[in-house]
């Protein structure tokens, strides 16, 4: 069974799979976030759904180069979460199956190429106070206390 973070699903609500992958990225004494300004301004893990037929590695490095603008190597799966949200980009009710991978940002390429998107390096204490929802908190602190 997944750990699920945040609210539990609501009754009578259909909820649909949106997998996805998400990053730590670490560099020296600074984390590497994405700073995503809509629908709600918020500090995220880098990273996002994956397409069909893309594999979850594929995904994981084109998410964190078009929120980042980073290329990364290395990538090691920490472990998985779920949540339920409502996504308003899409208009869909989600069941999010996360997983999440520490990886090492090797080469900053452009700037980020999703639109809203801007990448914020931090210290780890101010990454873990901001990052916005419990399943991220969560595996940056244990990849922290990894360290």
């Amino acid at each position: 069974m997944i750990r699920r973070f945040g609210e539990g699903p609501e009754p009578g609500r259909r909820y649909g799979i949106r997998r996805g992958v998400y990053a730590v990225l670490l560099r020296g004494n600074d984390v590497l976030l994405t700073h995503q300004a809509e629908p709600e301004p918020e500090f995220q893990l880098p990273g996002g759904g994956i397409d069909p037929g893309e594999s979850p590695l594929r995904a994981l490095h084109r998410e964190v180069f078009e929120e980042t603008g980073w290329s990364i190597a290395n990538p090691r799966r920490l472990g998985a979460f779920r949540r339920f949200v409502y996504m308003p980009e899409y208009d869909k009710w989600a069941e999010k199956l996360c997983t999440i991978y520490l990886a090492r940002p090797v080469l900053e390429r452009s700037a980020p190429t999703e639109e809203g998107h801007e990448a914020v390096w931090m210290s780890p204490s101010a990454a873990v106070a901001l990052v916005g929802n419990d399943g991220d908190r969560h595996y940056l602190s244990a990849a922290l206390r990894g360290l």
